[in-house]
């Protein structure tokens, strides 16, 4: 059996009893790093197994082995560094490979970053969309925030921190001055979130120096959300 798991994104709290329970029993390992995954394994008192490195570069070698050893009657878990794997992290390839050639596997829930970033920005929560990382130029990153110009959904986001303020002004260009949330280290001990409208983030985190992990979270295309806009039901008191 192949054991996909979820690790913790930040505060080792959040590793759960099943997700502990899958790392023990593996007789392999595939993560992102085999260094950080040492860690997580020593801090909870787990032998280490056989480990290899699943990263962009060597997913097709990895998958045929990865794939070879369940196959094979091995208990195999594959993880990234910090949330799922396969989401903004390897493992799709091989997800895809066992789902296509009936190979078993179970997923084994535990922490996201987009849904801590979700409920901690106070924006709707009724439809999202994550959308991973956003291109680098500038042309293809406002294009990028356009496609979701005129969609309702709020649309969560990853960013390296060192490109937050331009991320949030190709947005304020993009997608007009709605509302927003940058989260920082979600779940770690230097946790920060600022909530505000686009333009206040922009300029709030222009040439700023950040550190850690960043989700970004922009409200939908919803008057109520918008710099000067109402909501409908304020539209028709004031009617009445």
């Amino acid at each position: 059996m192949l054991h996909v798991v979820a690790t913790p994104i930040g505060n080792l709290g959040d590793m759960s009893e099943r997700g502990l329970a899958a790392l023990r029993s593996a007789s392999l390992i595939a993560c992102e790093d085999t260094r950080r995954t040492w860690q997580l394994l020593s801090h909870f008192g787990i032998p280490r197994p056989e480990m290899i490195s699943y990263r962009q570069g060597n997913e097709d070698r990895v998958t045929e082995t990865v794939v070879s050893a369940v196959k094979a009657g091995r208990e195999v878990v594959l993880c990234s560094d910090g949330g799922y794997p396969g989401i903004s992290d390897p493992g799709y390839r091989l997800l895809r490979t066992c789902a296509k050639e009936g190979v078993p596997y179970e997923v084994v829930p535990g922490a996201s970053a987009v849904n801590v970033a979700l409920l901690t920005s106070g924006l709707s929560t009724s439809s999202f969309t994550f959308r991973g990382f956003p291109p680098r130029g500038p042309g293809a990153l406002r294009n990028w925030f356009a496609e979701d110009a005129d969609r309702e959904h709020t649309l969560i986001l990853y960013e390296s921190p060192f490109r937050v303020g331009a991320t949030l002004a190709a947005a304020l260009d993009a997608l007009g001055d709605r509302e927003a949330a940058v989260c920082i280290e979600l779940t770690k001990l230097h946790e920060r979130v600022s909530r505000g409208y686009l333009s206040d983030l922009a300029k709030e985190f222009a040439g700023a120096k950040v550190k850690g992990e960043v989700a970004i979270v922009i409200a939908g295309s919803n008057p109520k959300f918008r710099r000067g806009g109402e909501s409908e039901s304020e539209k028709m008191e004031g009617i009445s």
